[in-house]
């Protein structure tokens, strides 16, 4: 369903700067007016840029290259005083850099044999309670948590067991952070894996198979007990999973929805009200969503076993905005509707979503 009407958010394009390089990833800074874009530069090397949002344009603060292209980044393991932005490369490095003086990483591993596609942050900018934590996500088929403070093992290294076949992991995301002990990374594979990593029990907890290539997975918040998760697709669908009751057979009780006929690149839910998200498509296109409770959520099976009833969702806007993919956005932890969003048309673009509080 659709909502209509004059209470309907607008989604603004802002500010639209054109880059010189391929951008990946874009990342608010926070508690500022300031915006990272990652990315590769035509030559194969990596780039970092800082811009500052003054008004209606973009201002360059400062332009960092480095080896190697960069792939993604977060700020999630940080403390809000350091604000150290964690980066993952395309040669398998994870790097932790002090933006004030980005000369050499503060913390760096090799984490992977080969390119990290996806990282998550947590344990730090007030999120998440429990340690700092970097989660890598790789084309090497493992997914590895890293606790900055201790040096080059991982605290956790998820692998393909013993003949299986290594699948080329292209997401991951913290969840379950609300107290010292509890804590679970979700990973989602090019095969349409996604698994359900425990890291206080150090098991796989859940898995299942959306029968397609799983591009971006979030959970509406981190630093709760897990409530949702959302899982893109490359085939244009996503679903929406209920994680508060977990079946012993059917697991998670999930929604799906066919946004588009591209790929979904990205889901990022609006920090302020976890029921409303955005998601980025192939076509240029973004779709804002909210997700509908059910009345109940959840009910007993014919065995007695408690199982999730999962809800409904409506599509409050969507726009076109570039002819190419849109493959980063985030919104801002600090302005309620700013966003961001980077695409293959090697612009970044600054969004403002209006009437947010009005939902």
């Amino acid at each position: 369903s659709t909502v209509l009407g004059p209470e309907r958010p607008q989604v603004v394009s802002h500010v639209q700067q054109a880059l010189s390089y391929t951008v990946f990833d874009c990342k608010w800074v926070p508690r500022s007016a300031r915006l990272m874009c990652l990315g590769s530069a035509a030559r194969g090397t990596g780039v970092i840029q800082l811009y500052e949002l003054h008004g209606a344009r973009l201002e360059v603060l400062r332009e960092i290259e480095k080896p190697k292209p960069i792939k993604c980044g977060t700020f999630g393991a940080t403390s809000l005083q350091q604000r150290y932005l964690a980066t993952g490369d395309f040669d398998g490095n994870l790097n932790i850099w002090n933006l004030e003086a980005p000369e050499i990483p503060v913390y760096s591993v090799k984490g992977h044999k080969e390119i990290i596609n996806s990282i998550d942050g947590v344990g730090g900018l007030g999120i998440g309670e429990g340690a700092p934590e970097i989660v890598t996500g790789s084309r090497d088929g493992t997914v590895k948590v890293w606790d900055p403070r201790q040096n080059d093992t991982p605290v956790a290294n998820m692998e393909p067991v013993q003949g299986e076949s290594k699948r080329d992991c292209w997401t991951v995301a913290f969840g379950n952070a609300y107290n010292q002990e509890e804590r679970v990374v979700c990973a989602g594979y090019d095969n349409g894996d996604i698994k359900l990593f425990d890291l206080k029990t150090m098991s796989l907890r859940w898995e299942t198979n959306i029968k397609n290539g799983v591009c971006s997975v979030e959970f509406d918040r981190k630093d709760i007990n897990m409530n949702k998760l959302v899982a893109t697709s490359l085939e244009g669908k996503f679903h929406v999973f209920d994680m508060r009751t977990q079946h012993p057979t059917k697991g998670f009780a999930s929604v799906s929805e066919k946004a588009q006929k591209s790929t979904i690149w990205q889901v990022r839910h609006l920090p302020q009200n976890r029921d409303i998200f955005m998601t980025s498509g192939g076509s240029g296109s973004l779709h804002l969503w909210k997700y509908e409770y059910p009345a109940q959520r959840s009910k007993k099976d014919s065995e007695g076993s408690e199982m999730g009833v999962a809800g409904s969702l409506s599509l409050l806007q969507n726009v076109t905005l570039s002819t190419q993919p849109i493959s980063s956005l985030d919104w801002s932890p600090d302005k309620k509707g700013l966003c961001v969003c980077g695409a293959f048309d090697q612009t970044v673009r600054v969004l403002i979503v209006t009437k947010l509080s009005k939902i």
